[in-house]
């Protein structure tokens, strides 16, 4: 605990001083904010109706999971798919390695896909001596640069045109200073021939449609189409939790989806896949697996109140309305999730202890609940971390004398009464060091307001 901790602070505290981090994050996400109220324009007056209908379905899909899990099994194995539930990332990772073994698999082609990144797909495949291939360009850029994702929709967000220029040409030998379209021929070239060499595609799903037994694939480039399509094999990896009832629920969530993540009335590509090739398509793989991931997941979904996090359409507007975020930037993190809906699922996925101190990594400001298009509590949420870490006895000897003082001196008036403010001002600044390690000093007034009431009585 104290070294994901002690990381996180010390990252944090760098990015938090680079200006040149904080301007460009400020114009892409200013850039966002423009555009967002545009996409919000085809719900009318009604988009608090939508999220709020959005967010009951959700509430259905998770209440009900096993069920919907199993119907969309059922459905998607009768038109020829295997579907595989993986508990943790080692059987998702073994089930992946197994099935790249039978197929001879030398070269893979992978769209985006932030599931994958929590399992490190990547990082598995090269162990076992296979070519993993990003995509998606903003996932290849930083593929390229050898860096994790940076946000969960736009993972190359902190990097500007001329860092992209600067990074093409250092790796892949192209001429200094390429404007971004001839950046994207660039990469579309490469990744083309990609498509062609590979033997199987890995996707991930946005959703899992229950009643059809599909997954929904939302894009905005069509890596995701060519990675499923081209390729003779095509593995799906999902997080359970991506369940919706009905393929009637796409017209709500699809346009939810872009608008709150990219501010889009419509995603560009939208894809229901519904198994391998049938015997009167000309098009699509010959084998389809789907990886249900637990991984966590159900830790979550055991919580009564910290289930709700399992709404998530993992849309970003969370990341970019929280201050802190916008301050530290996705990496110091060190998670896959990161922003406000990070620290709520993270201490569930990867453990309470280590990555409590993630929960306290906010203004509380409320903001991120305020954009979230299914209406999730997070910073509500976020509380509840902090309650659940002290209940289960993730805090120190230290903080929990301190704040027994604290309750303490809190309930007696008299004690409350004692003192002057520099005294007060001396043991909680001085004495209490925790609190004021990473936050301004606190400057009690020279009396209370009892005391200056009682004088005003007299």
């Amino acid at each position: 605990m104290k070294d994901t901790a002690a990381s996180f602070i010390a990252k944090s505290t760098i990015k938090a001083a680079d200006l040149e981090h904080r301007r460009k994050i400020n114009f892409n996400i200013g850039k966002y904010n423009a555009v967002v109220p545009q996409g919000k324009q085809q719900f009318g007056n009604h988009v608090m109706d939508a999220r709020e209908q959005a967010k009951n379905r959700k509430w259905d899909a998770i209440e009900h999971l096993d069920r919907y899990l199993l119907e969309f099994e059922k459905k998607i194995t009768a038109r020829g798919a295997k579907v595989i539930w993986a508990e943790n990332t080692a059987e998702a990772t073994e089930a992946i390695g197994k099935i790249c073994r039978e197929k001879q698999c030398k070269t893979l082609v992978k769209s985006k896909s932030m599931v994958t990144e929590e399992i490190h797909l990547n990082d598995y495949l090269e162990s076992i001596g296979i070519e993993s291939v990003e995509t998606d360009l903003g996932e290849y850029i930083q593929q390229l640069d050898g860096e994790p994702p940076y946000h969960i929709v736009t993972p190359a967000m902190h990097k500007s045109k001329e860092d992209v220029a600067r990074l093409f040409a250092e790796k892949l030998g192209t001429p200094a200073g390429l404007s971004p379209e001839e950046l994207t021929l660039v990469a579309r070239k490469i990744l083309r021939e990609k498509y062609v060499q590979a033997e199987v595609g890995v996707t991930g799903a946005n959703f899992i449609v229950a009643d059809v037994g599909g997954i929904a694939v939302t894009e905005n480039e069509g890596n995701a189409r060519l990675s499923c399509a081209w390729p003779k094999t095509h593995i799906v990896v999902v997080g359970i939790e991506k369940v919706i009832p009905s393929i009637n629920d796409l017209a709500l969530f699809w346009p939810l989806l872009s608008t709150y993540g990219t501010g889009q009335k419509i995603t560009v590509y939208n894809t229901i896949v519904s198994g391998p090739k049938q015997p009167n398509e000309s098009d699509g793989p010959e084998e389809m697996y789907v990886i249900l991931l637990d991984n966590g997941r159900t830790n979550l979904l055991a919580h009564p109140t910290s289930r709700e996090a399992l709404y998530c359409i993992r849309c970003g507007a969370c990341l970019n309305a929280c201050p802190v975020y916008k301050n530290i930037g996705g990496h110091a993190y060190e998670t896959t999730y990161s922003g406000p809906i990070g620290k709520v699922i993270t201490p569930y996925l990867r453990g309470m202890e280590e990555y409590k101190h993630l929960s306290y990594a906010s203004s509380l400001c409320g903001n991120c609940t305020e954009v979230c298009p299914v209406r999730i509590n997070l910073h509500e949420l976020l509380l509840d971390n902090r309650h659940e870490a002290v209940v289960q006895g993730s805090s120190s000897l230290a903080e929990r004398l301190a704040w027994k003082m604290w309750k303490t001196a809190s309930l007696s008036r008299g004690m409350m009464n004692m003192g002057t403010g520099k005294m007060k001002n001396w043991v909680v600044n001085k004495v209490f060091k925790g609190w004021t390690t990473h936050r301004s000093d606190l400057d009690f007034s020279g009396k209370t307001f009892n005391e200056m009431w009682k004088e005003k009585r007299r």
